[in-house]
C-alpha cells in the first residue's frame, strides 16, 4: 500500500481526471454487465417451449432478487409471444449492438484519459528531475555516473509511467469492474457467489507471493542498466583514445560483462512478472471448474435453487471477472516495478543541494576593492585538498596559480564561483563573504574559460550567447572579434548559424577555445577565471588564443591557473601551490631569484628567465 500511495501521489495534480476516469469506468462496467445480461432474451427465444412460467416455490417466499428475476421471466415470455421469435431476435440483436457500442465508447474514453494522464505525469517528472540535475552542485556529479543518471531519466521514468497506469487502474478501474461483476453474481445467486469468494483468496495469495520478490530484483536490474549506460557513454566520449590504445577488446569485454549481468537480472524480473497472467488465468479456470461442479449440482437439484439460464449467465459473468482480476495482479506488478524505479528517481529529487542562497542575500552587483581568500580549506570527503590558503586579488590585477598537477589549483579557483563551498575559512569580495550573496548574482560577476571548452550541439551564435539570450548578432560579432574568432566563423557557409556538432567536434581545438573566450567576452565579467585555457593547444593555436585571452583580460580582475608558465610571466602575483598549500608567492622575477620550487618548474619547461 505504501508503494501504491507513493505512485498515486505523483498524479495528485490531476484529481479531476481521476474523477472523470472513475465515472467513465463505472459507465463502461454497467454497460458491460447489461450487454452480457442481454444473453437471457436469446436463451428465452431459443429454449422457450411455452408461455407459462413455472416457479419452484411460492412468490411470497422469494427474495428481492428472485422476485425480480421471476418478473423478468414473465415479461420476456410475454414480449416474445407478442412480437414473435424472429422479430425478437432482430430487436435483441440491435439492442446488443447499441449496448456494446456504448460499453466500448466509454472504454475508449477511459483509455484516452489514462494515456493523457500518464504522459503528462512522466513529462512533469522528467522536468522535475532535469531541473534538479541542473540545480545540483558539481560535487554531486563527482560521486554519480552519468550513464546511471541517463538510465534513470529514460528507463526508470518509463517504468514509473507504466506504474502510474497500474496504480490508476488498481484503484480507479478494476475494483469497479470487480464490484459490479460481483454485485451481479450476488444478484443472480448469493449462495454460489459466497462459494466463489471462499476459494478466490487462494489465487490472490499465490500471486502476491510471486510479486513479493519482484521489486528488489527490478531495482537491481535498473542499477545494472545504469552501469551498461555508463560504459556506453564513456566509450562514445573516449572513442579516439580507445582506438589509439587498441583497447576495443577491453571495452567490449567490460560492456558484455555488464550487459550479461543486466540480462540475467531481467530474466528473473520477466519470469516473475510474466508468470502473473498465466498463473492467474489458470487459477481462474480452476475456480470456474469448481463453480461448474457446485453450481451444476444446484441447477440439477430438485429445489431449483438457480435456473439453468441464469446459471449460464452466472458462469459468463464470472468468466468476465477473470480479466479485471488478472489485470489487477498485472497492475500490482507494475506498481512494484515502478516503486523500485521511483526510488532511484527520488534519490535525485531528494538529493541535498549544499550550495544554497542565504535567507537574506546581500546586494553586490559589482565590486570595488579586492577578492580575498582568508585561511580557506576544502575537503571533498575527509581528505583536505586545500589547506588554509590566504591571498588577496586586487581589482584590475592578475593573480596566477601554478604548480604540479593535482596540487589543488583548479579547486581553489572553483571555490570562488561557489562550485563548491569552503570547508573552513571564507572567501570575500569587498569584505562581503560570498556565501552572503545570491549564487546567481555572484556568478554574474564572473566569466570562466576552462582547459576543455564546453560547447553544445547547436549553432555558433547560440553557443556564444549562452546565458545571454537577449544579445544581438552585432553584440555576438563584436565579442567574436575580440576573441579572434570572427574570421574563421564567417568562413563557414552558414556563418554564425553553423552547427558545430556534439561538443563542438566539427571545430579545431583552437576554434573551440576561441568560441569559449567569445562567450566570456559577451558576458563582460568583472572577475575572470582562466583554467589552463591554452594548455591543450598546439603552438600556433596557442598564440592566437593567447592574444584573444589578453584582449579578454584588459581591464579585468583575473585569476589564472597556468600549466605553461610562459603565459603568466607578467602576472602581478604568482602563487605556487603544492599539495593544497601556498609554497611560494611573488612576481616572476622574485620567485626566480628565490631559486625554489618555481625556479625548478621554470627550468623544466625551458623558459628563459
Amino acid at each position: 500500500m505504501k508503494q501504491l500511495r507513493r505512485i498515486l501521489g505523483i498524479t495528485a495534480d490531476h484529481k479531476t481526471r481521476h474523477v472523470s476516469y472513475v465515472l467513465l469506468n463505472i459507465l463502461a462496467s454497467v454497460f458491460s454487465i447489461v450487454s452480457i445480461a442481454a444473453i437471457i432474451p436469446f436463451l428465452e427465444v431459443i429454449f422457450e417451449t411455452g408461455n407459462s412460467a413455472v416457479t419452484a416455490k411460492p412468490v411470497g417466499d422469494m427474495s428481492v432478487s428472485e422476485q425480480l428475476l421471476y418478473n423478468l421471466d414473465i415479461w420476456l415470455k410475454e414480449y416474445i409471444s407478442q412480437v414473435g421469435k424472429l422479430n425478437s431476435l432482430y430487436i435483441f440483436s440491435g439492442a446488443i449492438i447499441i449496448l456494446f457500442l456504448a460499453k466500448n465508447l466509454f472504454n475508449y474514453l477511459s483509455f484516452y484519459n489514462i494515456a493523457y494522464t500518464r504522459s503528462i505525469v512522466v513529462r512533469d517528472l522528467r522536468s522535475r528531475v532535469y531541473d534538479k540535475l541542473v540545480d545540483l552542485p558539481i560535487s554531486y556529479y563527482s560521486e554519480e555516473r552519468k550513464g546511471d543518471i541517463l538510465s534513470r531519466m529514460t528507463n526508470d521514468a518509463k517504468e514509473v509511467e507504466w506504474g502510474v497506469v497500474g496504480a490508476i487502474e488498481l484503484v480507479f478501474k478494476h475494483p469497479f469492474y470487480i464490484l459490479f461483476y460481483l454485485g451481479s453474481l450476488f444478484f443472480i445467486s448469493w449462495e454460489l457467489t459466497l462459494f466463489v469468494m471462499l476459494i478466490l483468496p487462494i489465487s490472490g495469495y499465490i500471486i502476491s507471493r510471486i510479486a513479493k520478490s519482484l521489486k528488489g530484483t527490478a531495482h537491481r536490474g535498473q542499477i545494472k542498466l545504469g552501469e551498461v549506460m555508463n560504459v556506453i557513454e564513456e566509450t562514445l566520449g573516449g572513442l579516439k583514445v580507445i582506438k589509439a590504445f587498441n583497447a576495443e577488446s577491453q571495452l567490449r569485454n567490460l560492456f558484455h560483462k555488464k550487459n550479461d549481468e543486466h540480462f540475467r537480472l531481467m530474466v528473473k524480473v520477466n519470469r516473475r512478472e510474466l508468470a502473473a497472467s498465466p498463473v492467474s488465468e489458470f487459477l481462474g479456470s480452476v475456480v470456474i471448474s469448481a463453480i461448474l461442479i457446485f453450481g451444476g449440482s444446484m441447477v440439477l437439484n430438485e429445489s431449483q435453487i438457480i435456473d439453468g439460464k441464469y446459471f449460464i449467465l452466472f458462469v459468463i459473468i464470472f468468466s468476465q471477472l477473470i480479466n479485471p482480476a488478472k489485470s489487477l495482479s498485472e497492475a500490482y506488478f507494475r506498481v512494484q516495478k515502478a516503486s523500485a524505479s521511483f526510488d532511484r528517481l527520488s534519490e535525485i529529487l531528494e538529493a541535498e543541494n549544499k550550495i544554497k542562497d542565504p535567507v537574506n542575500p546581500r546586494e553586490l552587483k559589482t565590486f570595488e576593492k579586492a577578492v580575498e581568500y582568508r585561511l580557506v580549506s576544502f575537503a571533498y570527503t575527509d581528505k583536505e585538498v586545500v589547506k588554509e590558503v590566504s591571498f588577496k586579488l586586487k581589482k584590475g590585477k592578475t593573480l596566477a596559480l601554478v604548480g604540479a598537477s593535482g596540487g589543488g589549483k583548479s579547486t581553489i579557483a572553483d571555490l570562488l564561483p561557489r562550485f563548491y563551498d569552503v570547508t573552513k575559512g571564507g572567501i570575500f569580495i569587498d569584505d562581503t563573504d560570498i556565501r552572503e550573496i545570491s549564487v546567481k548574482q555572484l556568478r554574474n560577476l564572473m566569466g570562466v574559460v576552462t582547459q576543455e571548452p564546453i560547447l553544445f550541439n547547436d549553432s555558433i551564435l547560440e553557443n556564444i550567447r549562452l546565458g545571454k539570450q537577449e544579445s544581438t548578432l552585432e553584440q555576438v560579432t563584436a565579442a567574436a572579434k575580440i576573441a579572434n574568432a570572427h574570421e574563421f566563423i564567417v568562413g563557414f557557409p552558414d556563418g554564425y548559424d553553423t552547427n558545430i556538432g556534439d561538443r563542438g567536434n566539427k571545430l579545431s581545438g583552437g576554434q573551440r577555445q576561441r568560441l569559449a573566450i567569445a562567450r566570456a567576452v559577451l558576458q563582460n565579467p568583472e572577475i575572470l577565471i582562466l583554467d589552463e585555457a591554452t594548455s591543450a593547444l598546439d603552438t600556433e593555436s596557442e598564440q592566437i588564443v593567447q592574444q584573444a585571452i589578453e584582449n579578454l583580460m584588459k581591464g579585468r580582475t583575473t585569476l589564472v591557473i597556468a600549466h605553461r608558465l610562459s603565459t603568466v610571466k607578467n602576472a602581478d602575483e604568482i602563487l605556487v601551490i603544492d599539495r593544497g598549500e601556498i609554497a611560494e608567492r611573488g612576481s616572476h622575477q622574485s620567485l626566480i631569484s628565490e631559486n625554489g620550487l618555481y625556479r625548478k618548474l621554470v627550468d623544466l619547461q625551458g623558459i628563459g628567465v
